[in-house]
Order: C-alpha cells, then structure tokens, then sequence
C-alpha cells in the first residue's frame, strides 16, 4: 500500500490514545448518531465510525457515494490513505498527534465534550481532489479514559475553501472551552529536496520493500543502474541502512 509508512506512523500515536482497549461489542445505530450531527458543520458529507486502538473504520455511512464516488464497503483507513493528498500527509500526522496528546491530558469526563477539526485534500473516485473538513468526536470510552471509538464526519468544503491554509482547532461543547489554529508540534514536515523524480521513484519502491531487482524490472532499467542509485541515495541523504533511509524520508516528507 503507498502510504503503509504514514499509517504505520499515526497508528502509534491512536494506539496511545485507545491504550490497546478492545472497543465494547455494541451495534452501531446509525439514528443515534445522526441525532448528534447539530454539533457538526454540515453540507454534502459522510460519516464513519472510527477505533484508534484497532486502527480501522468500522462504519462508513452510504452517503460517501455521494461525495467521494465510493461505495460504503470499499472504504477503509488504506483506501483513505491512499486517496489523501501526498503534500497534506505531513499535516495529517502532525494534526492527529496533536489530536492524541490532547485527548490524553483530559479527564474521562471531559474526552466526549471536545471536537476537534481540521481540513485536508482527498481524491473522489473520479480523479479529482476535494477538500474535506474532517470533523471527529469522541463516542465510547471506558473509565481509565482510554478512547474506544470516534464518530467522524466529512464535509466537502471545495466551494467555502480557496486556499491551502489547514487549521486544527478544538471546539469545546457543553459549556467547555475552544482552542482554535492550534500549533501543532512538528512531527513530520516537507524539506528542501535533495533527491532527483528517478532516485524518489527508487525510495518509493525501497519503502515498499522492494529487492534491487524487483526495482530493475518496474523501472525498466538494468540491476546496476538501480544499484548506483540507492548508493546515491545514501550518500545524499546520509544514511547508512534501508531502516535509516526510510525513516528520514519519512521525517523530511519525501515520501
């Protein structure tokens, strides 16, 4: 999967969040949690249930036909992964860091009266980007304050939204106080680049664990070539090992 890297990345930080707690076997009620869609900015939008610790969307709401071209049983944390534009991947990790570190500091009773929010680019089915304004409450939780599952809702914003600022807020509910354009501390974040399209189509297939030559035969070149690539590879980044490699790529935003 292309972006098995971030993935891998943010589904440390949910698992912070959830504390390796199985979510409770409870029928998901599609009526009960429409009832809370008055907290959400809505427009043209679908909803799914999501489990930090799991890692995994549980439900998705048939309404994604509508925005993204999708049917219900095709989405899942891969395919959204996939679709999310490659220049937001930094903000996304970063955002949802911030995310888990916030929700942690709260106490048991305060995690299901904050929303927090943020927008980014995601890819319909018929090619096209459109900004979506994800939108995610807590909705089970146990008495250690260990976050089980969370209600998110994308709404398609393309029409209100002209240009690339991403802006993470916390908006309180019930009384409770917001935080808005909050800073997040950098985890991940775009660098100066300093590898050619040939050497970052190279790191890509490294990434996926591809042999030197399983590269030659994708890129149609000769198993040396591939080889005094990677070497170069290493030399301008610094790096010693694969892992290395990687790691920094991952870092500066090169993947």
């Amino acid at each position: 999967m292309k972006n098995r890297a971030y993935i891998n990345a943010v589904q440390k930080k949910w698992a912070q969040l959830g504390r390796n707690k199985t979510p409770l076997n409870k029928e998901f009620e599609a009526e009960l949690y429409k009832k809370m869609f008055t907290m959400f900015q809505v427009g043209e939008f679908y909803f799914f249930v999501f489990s930090p610790t799991l890692g995994e969307i549980t439900f998705v709401s048939d309404s994604i036909s509508e925005v993204l071209g999708f049917d219900q049983h095709e989405f899942n944390m891969d395919l959204m992964m996939e679709l999310m534009h490659p220049d937001d991947f930094p903000y996304f990790v970063n955002f949802e860091g911030e995310v888990v570190d916030f929700k942690r500091k709260l106490p048991p009773d305060k995690i299901t009266k904050y929303k927090s929010q943020y927008n980014y680019r995601i890819r319909t089915k018929s090619g096209n980007y459109v900004r979506i304004l994800q939108q995610s409450v807590t909705i089970q939780y146990d008495e250690d304050g260990a976050v089980l599952q969370n209600l998110i809702v994308h709404t398609d914003i393309s029409h209100l939204k002209d240009d690339d600022h991403m802006m993470l807020s916390f908006i309180g509910l019930d009384g409770e106080p917001s935080y808005i354009d909050v800073q997040p501390r950098t985890r991940y974040a775009k660098s100066k680049e300093v590898l050619t399209k040939r050497e970052k189509e190279i790191l890509y297939l490294v990434s996926q664990h591809f042999s030197t030559a399983e590269i030659a035969d994708a890129l149609y070149v000769s198993e040396h070539t591939v080889s005094v690539h990677r070497k170069n590879i290493l030399k301008k980044t610094g790096t010693h090992t694969t892992l290395e490699l990687v790691q920094l790529a991952l870092e500066k935003g090169w993947l």
